[in-house]
């Protein structure tokens, strides 16, 4: 189910720009590529902060 959100008008203009400029067809797929990228990242480091606690309470990190 799609969702809708606000964003403001000038900031929606940049992201339709940079979006024309890169080769996505329009805005809202730049957007939720963004977006994508952001949480995966965020995942990632969860993720890796996850593996050097582990390793620091295995005693190999100090």
């Amino acid at each position: 189910m799609a969702k809708k959100i606000k964003i403001d008008n000038d900031l929606y203009l940049k992201l339709a720009q940079r979006a024309a400029e890169t080769g996505y067809t329009d805005a809202g797929e730049f957007i939720v590529d963004l977006l994508e990228k952001a949480v995966a990242g965020q995942e990632a480091d969860r993720d890796r902060d996850a593996a050097i606690e582990k390793l620091k309470g295995l005693g190999y990190l100090g």
